[in-house]
């Protein structure tokens, strides 16, 4: 897209009623225009700015402002219009006019890989436990931008590698596999397709450990689905406390937020872990090695070896 377009800015106090919102649309108003949301407190307006969010007034773009921070994501579909997300302080309030100019290509056959490896235990070798990450991020925007992705998820590799490794040098009585997914940050895609496509019956994994955002821990590690299997979860939090290895061990429900979720979908017990505190970057350009601080990275290791041997 290329071109000037005329900005429409919409807050609380201006944002049109629906009938409005149909008239200015069925009168093609918005064509040729961006609509700037700014939505903050807006509580008393959701359906109104539901409708700007998606576009349904037929608009060349819409500009989010943001509050804190820019956070990127990836899509699997693409749209007939823009959206940008802009910080507040970026966007002079008083703009009337946005030149825009933005080279998009769309690979709606892009293929990505899955990489597993396995240490066949020497005992039970149909018992499988199971550490999963994602090791794909966001990639590039435009020529120049990079997203290093060093919590999210360069962390959850490097702890699978390092079990990857202890158990290789000390060979369990079970088989454990390690699956590195593809695709994670594009919806879960790469995980999907294992669960659909299994080397081996799913029934046969004992446990599935997902590792993500391993980067932190000063505020201890959550635990996606502890409250679905619990008596693990209480394991986990026994072995912790015995050891005195984290500062806390938090629980949540089931979440359809990493490659975990297809695994308990199917029927496989399935944790995802991830740590809390620390720095904030998330999705942005800031999430780079030189700041990462893995603060907790060695006792997550500890805690995790310490859990499987009960498993």
């Amino acid at each position: 897209m290329q071109g000037d377009f005329q900005l429409i800015w919409y807050n609380e106090s201006n944002v049109p009623t629906l009938k409005q919102l149909k008239k200015l649309s069925n009168q093609r108003f918005f064509e040729n225009k961006f609509i700037v949301i700014d939505n903050i407190g807006a509580k008393s307006k959701t359906n109104e700015f539901n409708l700007l969010k998606i576009n349904a007034v037929g608009a060349s773009g819409i500009i989010f402002l943001e509050e804190n921070k820019l956070t990127h994501h990836l899509s699997t579909s693409v749209t007939d219009f823009v959206t940008l997300r802009v910080m507040r302080t970026a966007l002079n309030s008083f703009a009337k006019n946005i030149s825009i100019k933005i080279d998009q290509q769309f690979l709606p056959n892009y293929t990505s890989q899955n990489v597993i490896g396995l240490v066949k235990g020497t005992k039970y070798p149909d018992s499988v436990l199971v550490f999963s990450a994602h090791y794909d991020h966001l990639g590039k925007m435009g020529k120049n931008i990079y997203f290093p992705g060093a919590n999210d998820n360069a962390s959850g590799v490097a702890m699978m590698l390092n079990l990857a490794e202890h158990y290789s040098k000390n060979v369990p009585e079970k088989t454990i596999v390690f699956m590195a997914f593809g695709a994670e940050e594009s919806g879960i895609i790469g995980s999907q397709f294992y669960t659909e496509n299994p080397l081996f019956p799913l029934k046969n994994i004992n446990f599935l450990i997902n590792l993500d955002l391993l980067g932190t821990g000063d505020d201890g590690i959550q635990v996606v689905n502890g409250s679905v299997f619990q008596a693990h979860f209480n394991k986990l939090v026994e072995i912790n406390n015995q050891k005195k290895l984290l500062k806390e061990i938090k629980i949540r429900g089931k979440a359809a937020n990493s490659d975990h979720y297809w695994f308990s979908e199917k029927g496989v017990p399935a944790f995802f872990i991830y740590t809390l505190g620390g720095i904030k970057a998330y999705h942005d350009i800031d999430d780079k090695a030189a700041t990462l601080p893995l603060t907790e990275f060695e006792d997550c290791f500890r805690l995790l070896n310490l859990f499987v041997s009960e498993l």
